[in-house]
């Protein structure tokens, strides 16, 4: 017999969890993992903060730091003036693409650290190269990744596995 499946509360938690071990501050991780599972799907910053049993203080600062990237949206309702918290259904997606599209970026900087250290003995420009090769290969690589994603989320199976593993089977495809 399998685990005992965890409570909403118990979710948000090893969400927090997760995340926590990737540098985020544990609210911000339980209000991703609560905004993962709440019902409604759209959440007031007080019923964040009630659900959660943190102040409404704490549940703004999260949302500080998860709305730029596009995983947590802000919306407001007519004659309402309370905002509302989702994470709309490509909130990850959107959060990815801006991760992704940040790429070439520091593969100019680390091209500028390179330059910075033009008759520096190999093993000292080691470290910044191998970050240099990493970022080109990604840079390459993750747009034929992103479209055979774009790809398995259309399809009727949904955003599923099953979805991304019949887009996935194209993979040596490089239009």
């Amino acid at each position: 017999m399998g685990d005992p499946a965890p409570t909403e509360l118990e979710f948000a938690d090893e969400v927090a969890a997760f995340f926590e071990q990737e540098g985020m501050p544990l609210i911000a991780g339980r209000v991703i993992g609560w905004l993962l599972v709440c019902d409604p799907p759209e959440q007031t910053p007080a019923q964040l903060a009630e659900a959660l049993q943190v102040s409404r203080s704490s549940i703004s600062s999260a949302v500080r730091l998860l709305t730029p990237s596009g995983l947590v949206r802000r919306t407001r309702r007519p004659g309402r003036r309370d905002q509302y918290l989702s994470i709309p259904p490509d909130g990850w997606s959107r959060m990815l693409a801006a991760r992704y599209a940040k790429t070439a970026a520091f593969r100019r900087v680390a091209e500028r650290g390179l330059a910075a250290l033009p008759d520096s003995p190999p093993e000292r420009r080691e470290r910044l190269a191998n970050v240099h090769r990493l970022y080109l290969f990604l840079e390459d690589e993750l747009p034929a990744l992103w479209r055979r994603w774009e790809q398995a989320a259309d399809t009727p199976e949904g955003t599923g596995a099953k979805g991304f593993d019949a887009a996935a089977s194209g993979a040596g495809d490089r239009t």
